[in-house]
């Protein structure tokens, strides 16, 4: 029995409604009969603009009011980027489905420069996030890199009145958006490892809702799952949060899995990375496997004093 209508919570930001949407097209052509909407609510998340994510409480942000209407029934499923889902879950949520992935790396938007490396000594480059910064820093150490928040367009409008000279964004937000032509360069895995999730869309539900297994079922793309599973047990592994500059990006070849995994100094001065392999069905088996091989390497050291560092 399919049901006859499903609710889908999403944070209102147009990219955020672009993927809810995208989910409920994908629902209603796999269920014809069936009422999709969707509720569009506002997080502290996107509230509190003024300051960088690490230091108001990280990603979880983003989805408490989702899982509040998740739990009291307002709501049936909850749409998220992967890379804004905390590592581990609250008690009484689970991750239903993982759809195929998108463009995972991040971009380089500019509008004097074509490539990141064109950028002049003393140029300002805006990003949110600290596993940007991390390795901003660490191989172009004469940009100045300072804090952006806000939605995709505040970001850009922030580029085009000259207050940065670039500003780094996830490749997928930007394509899901229509905004290819904002993108300069695609930055390559050497320049910037993604984050964990990056470019993949997580579908939450309450933990007791076995109603909505089956349904979402046809919604998850195993392969990404998979990647996405190994890149979060890394993250899980060595406490990864948007406080710590802490990247994780897997890839399949002829059945096997290659996660590569970085942790760094915001300030650029310590970057550690690791890499391992395994099979498809030992993606968090790989993920613990490659947080082994940086916290032996020093990475928990780092983590460490980053945190201390933003306690003070």
């Amino acid at each position: 029995m399919h049901p006859k209508k499903l609710v889908i919570a999403s944070r209102e930001s147009a990219l955020a409604m672009w993927q809810a949407e995208h989910i409920r097209s994908r629902l209603q052509t796999l269920y014809p009969d069936c009422e999709v909407s969707i509720l569009g609510m506002t997080t502290r998340g996107d509230q509190i603009l003024d300051r960088t994510l690490s230091k108001i409480g990280g990603k979880g942000l983003f989805i408490k009011e989702l899982e509040q209407a998740l739990q009291d029934g307002r709501a049936d499923l909850a749409v998220h980027s992967m890379k804004d889902v905390p590592m581990a879950l609250p008690e009484g949520f689970t991750l239903a489905a993982v759809s195929e992935r998108a463009n995972p790396f991040d971009a380089f938007v500019a509008n004097d420069f074509e490539r990141l490396e064109d950028l002049p000594a003393g140029a300002v480059v805006g990003t949110s996030s600290l596993r940007r910064e991390a390795q901003l820093r660490a191989r172009y150490p004469h940009l100045q890199v300072r804090p952006l928040r806000g939605n995709v367009q505040t970001r850009l409008a922030k580029l085009d009145a000259g207050e940065y000279q670039a500003v780094i964004l996830a490749a997928a937000g930007l394509q899901r958006l229509g905004l290819d032509g904002r993108i300069r360069q695609i930055l390559s895995p050497a320049d910037s490892l993604p984050a964990a999730g990056q470019g993949a869309l997580g579908i939450e539900i309450a933990a007791g809702r076995y109603d909505l297994l089956e349904i979402l079922n046809p919604l998850n793309h195993p392969l990404s799952n998979a990647c996405v599973t190994a890149e979060r047990a890394l993250a899980r592994a060595l406490g990864g949060s948007c406080q710590v500059p802490l990247a994780a990006y897997c890839t399949e070849g002829e059945g096997l899995l290659t996660l590569h995994g970085l942790v760094g100094h915001p300030d650029g001065s310590v970057i550690l990375q690791a890499s391992a392999q395994a099979p498809l069905a030992y993606a968090d088996a790989l993920g613990r496997a490659v947080a082994k091989k940086l916290a032996d390497d020093g990475a928990q050291e780092v983590i460490e004093a980053v945190l201390a560092e933003q306690a003070t």
